[in-house]
């Protein structure tokens, strides 16, 4: 009896022992499942960093590229100038245009006008003092402060301002989801094939060497500080009329920004060198008028971008590398935009307030939210394309074609926060054809 109450109390323990090592074992299964999710999540989250710091160096190089190219084309037309001995007199122009070349290059080309020539200069001297045209009237006018008000001395029984109207900036209402399978179908690609291959172009730029005696004859010519000083003297009225239009500017709509820009950049185009004339005015308010012109350029390019993404359309006829390669430039030009736009938002929100700009476009809830939407026509028409040339027998690089659609359709779903019904039922056809394959 006693080897039996014995063994039955090892049985036990060995038994509680087992049962121990089983919950052991389960919490660290559990724990390690958590641990692996959470390393999966700071992939991603590295891997979109990563992918965002590549296209800011891309952007980056192009825009040193651009800048590049653009100066040494202006000073092969100097080179020119100077060979020419007839219009030797012009270079003068030329070279202040060169130095104000950085400054002018982030503004659009519709502000940017070519310098007038030696002889217009001279005839601007005699010119009278210009009578400004009135600005355009905003759609909405907002109501008059207590302080002016009161200086204006209006009656007590003058009826008050109507209110604002609503914004109408607002996105579209568009169904859309997170679709974990589009994330579980990259990652189960990318496990199999995780070669990405990362192409960088660079375009050789020829350099004008010039002397620094030649650029100094060129600065010492005395015409143009010349016409500069007669805009100052005489146009002092028209510029003190500009500056409190621009002080007292205030809008609702970002559409009445755009027609005081183009009215302000006109009034402006009058004078001999915007800049060089200005500084000699303390009191012009450059801060705002670069934040207006700032606004109306950056909607505008966000608008004609979100335009040129939702009216794309597949050409059938196209060869399949140069329709995806469209496709692909178009979203990689949405995201630079979109990035480089949310990267300063909050600090342009807070300009823009301060003078008096609208700023609700910026939010998801305006145009930036139609601009990561728009992706989505994107997305569909190229896993679409992707579907239809895998359902072709003769399809060759089939698994690399596959890879290519899950990481198109990957990236999309996180840029524009998940897919509509219908970029969903095109996820699902490539993923249906995909999943056949990968059995075989």
């Amino acid at each position: 009896m006693r080897l039996q109450s014995s063994s039955v109390i090892i049985l036990m323990k060995a038994e509680q022992e087992r049962k121990m090592r089983k919950e052991e074992d389960e919490s660290l299964i559990i724990y390690l499942k958590k641990e692996v999710e959470a390393a999966l999540l700071r992939t991603d989250s590295l891997e979109k960093e990563n992918q965002e710091l590549r296209q800011e160096v891309v952007r980056l190089k192009a825009q040193i590229s651009s800048l590049k190219a653009h100066d040494n084309e202006r000073k092969s037309m100097l080179w020119k100038k100077l060979q020419n001995p007839f219009d030797s007199s012009k270079t003068d122009v030329f070279l202040q245009k060169h130095s104000d070349f950085v400054k002018a290059s982030e503004r659009s080309v519709e502000h940017s006008s070519p310098r007038p020539s030696i002889q217009e200069l001279a005839a601007r001297k005699e010119k009278p003092a210009k009578v400004p045209n009135p600005p355009p009237k905003p759609t909405y006018v907002a109501p008059p402060s207590l302080k002016e008000v009161n200086d204006s001395k209006l009656p007590p029984t003058s009826a008050p301002p109507p209110p604002p109207p609503p914004p109408k900036m607002s996105v579209g209402l568009k169904a859309v989801r997170r679709v974990p399978e589009v994330v579980e179908f990259y990652r189960l690609l990318t496990r199999r094939d995780a070669h990405m291959e990362n192409r960088t172009n660079s375009a050789a730029i020829q350099v004008v060497a010039f002397t620094p005696n030649m650029i100094g004859e060129i600065e010492n010519r005395s015409t143009y500080l010349s016409a500069i000083k007669s805009d100052v003297e005489k146009q002092k009225e028209f510029i003190n009329y500009l500056i409190k239009e621009v002080e007292s500017a205030a809008f609702k709509e970002i559409s009445d920004v755009k027609a005081f820009v183009k009215w302000l950049d006109d009034e402006l185009s009058s004078l001999v060198d915007e800049r060089a004339v200005l500084k000699h005015f303390p009191q012009w308010p450059e801060r705002k008028a670069d934040a207006l012109r700032e606004a109306a350029f950056n909607y505008r390019d966000l608008r004609n971008l979100e335009s040129e993404v939702s009216s794309f359309q597949d050409n059938p006829k196209d060869p399949l590398t140069q329709a995806l390669g469209k496709m692909q430039a178009l979203q990689d030009r949405l995201e630079r935009s979109i990035n480089n736009t949310e990267r300063t938002r909050e600090s342009m929100i807070k300009r823009y307030r301060d003078f008096q700009i609208p700023w609700e476009w910026l939010l998801n809830t305006g145009l930036i939210g139609q601009m990561k939407l728009s992706s989505l026509r994107l997305a569909k028409d190229y896993l679409k394309r992707i579907t239809k040339e895998l359902q072709l027998s003769e399809c060759s690089g089939e698994e690399n074609l596959l890879l290519q659609g899950a990481r198109f359709a990957y990236r999309v779903h996180q840029f524009a926060g998940g897919f509509d019904a219908e970029t969903v039922h095109a996820f699902q056809e490539l993923k249906q054809i995909g999943s056949n394959s990968l059995k075989q």
